[in-house]
């Protein structure tokens, strides 16, 4: 999550710098429940020790109304074709919205 909000604070950098305000904050949809949960509460946990300092970070431009984490279902999230295992019918649903084709598919 904190490089997913790096690249978009530089992304809100450059629009910022070609004359474009953003009115709201940015969305960086993630599809697991703890990492949103752990970004959202600034309580100290034992499991999150090793993520201090990425936390406070995530949480700070969360707090400013910079980025926000809208939950994403997995069976949604189009990124997971391309990092993950999926069945064939995710693979083909996700590759079809992405518009990837197959280009030694006979025409």
């Amino acid at each position: 999550m904190a490089h997913g909000v790096c690249e978009m604070l530089w992304i809100r950098n450059v629009l910022k710098d070609l004359g474009y305000k953003l009115k709201k904050p940015m969305d960086l949809h993630c599809d697991n429940t703890a990492a949103i949960e752990i970004a959202h509460n600034p309580v100290q946990h034992d499991r999150t020790k090793h993520v201090e300092v990425d936390r406070h970070f995530i949480k700070e431009n969360l707090d400013r109304k910079v980025i926000r984490f809208p939950f994403v279902n997995s069976e949604e999230q189009l990124a997971d074709v391309l990092t993950k295992g999926v069945s064939r019918k995710v693979f083909d649903s996700s590759v079809d919205k992405l518009g990837m084709i197959d280009i030694y598919a006979p025409t």
